[in-house]
């Protein structure tokens, strides 16, 4: 995974030289394991709405980890020093 938001700005304009934003974690569903509560990954593409509603059916705690695509952008954005009418709405924009 990547800070999605920094990842991005350093898309954008710096030339996709990414700079301290990779981080790894940890496989959260065998954490979750360990402490005897309930968990489960969900990877883009998967039943988002069945994996809620499994977490809601569960007694306790439980931690549902998304997984979607780590070049995924967060529309709309404004680049710095620009106005609102200046927003970069998607891809290409």
């Amino acid at each position: 995974g990547y800070l999605g938001m920094v990842r991005q700005w350093q898309q954008f304009f710096h030339n996709r030289r990414y700079s301290e934003t990779p981080i790894t974690g940890p496989d959260y569903e065998q954490l979750t394991a360990a402490y005897g509560l309930a968990g489960r990954t969900v990877h883009e593409g998967d039943d988002v709405e069945g994996a809620v509603r499994w977490a809601e059916e569960q007694d306790g705690c439980v931690i549902l980890d998304f997984h979607i695509d780590p070049e995924k952008n967060v529309y709309p954005m404004i680049p710095s020093g620009m106005s609102v009418n200046e927003m970069i709405e998607e891809d290409g924009a």
